[in-house]
């Protein structure tokens, strides 16, 4: 079982190095969008450290939206998807595998790129440090999340716009934990309660997400 779950990871991770475009895509999307705010804003520094979780927070959550639409759109255009659907291995772990590997193409390197971009908006180190970690909670969660729409859209036309309208309303709680973590830290309040529910959202959507996900799967494959 976890021989099937190592090997759908190297698969997808050794497909998207085919197509760097596309991971060059979203991490692009993400540096410009989180750049062109304080050069529309201008240098007021207590306005830019106000706005900061926010438009680093919106930016990653509409990154990361960009290339769901393709997380299972190869494998049901080349036939590989129905293969999944029938072999032995539970569909819910060979798609965690697929979401995982999707968030290490997307997730991740908006999590590396983020401090960087959040000296533009003289962020604190600790408020650095706590932007890193609410990312690293809240990203995975938007990939599992975005899974599940991506799965019931599968095949449709216009399908990237239906994902963006099924999976928004279920990002709201991640984006405003998100970017209530780093706003309390750098107004001294604390982000451990943010960053707590952020983790429950992730363990709630690490084990329910892979589930609806395959269901939907299923359904779209009929």
């Amino acid at each position: 079982m976890s021989g099937a779950f190592v090997w759908i990871i190297r698969r997808d991770l050794l497909l998207a190095m085919r197509r760097r475009s596309d991971l060059f895509t979203t991490l692009f999307f993400f540096v410009i969008v989180v750049s062109l705010f304080p050069l529309g804003i201008g240098p007021e520094l207590n306005t830019l450290r106000l706005i900061a979780p926010g438009v680093v927070w919106v930016a990653a959550l509409l990154a990361s939206m960009l290339a769901l639409e393709r997380l299972f759109a190869q494998d049901h255009n080349d036939g590989s998807l129905e293969q999944m659907l029938l072999s032995p291995q539970p569909v819910a772990l060979l798609v965690l595998g697929k979401v995982l590997a999707h968030w290490l193409v997307t997730g991740l390197p908006l999590v590396i790129m983020a401090p960087l971009l959040g000296l533009q908006y003289d962020l604190s180190t600790q408020s650095l440090g706590v932007l890193i970690l609410s990312l690293l909670l809240g990203t995975p969660s938007l990939s599992l999340i975005g899974a599940i729409g991506a799965a019931l859209t599968l095949g449709l036309r216009g399908g990237g716009v239906l994902v963006s309208l099924l999976v928004l309303p279920l990002y709201i709680p991640v984006l405003i934990f998100g970017a209530g973590a780093v706003e309390a830290s750098a107004s001294g309040l604390g982000a451990a309660s943010h960053l707590s529910l952020l983790g429950a959202i992730l363990i709630g959507a690490l084990l329910l997400s892979p589930l609806a996900t395959a269901a939907a799967l299923r359904i779209s494959a009929e």
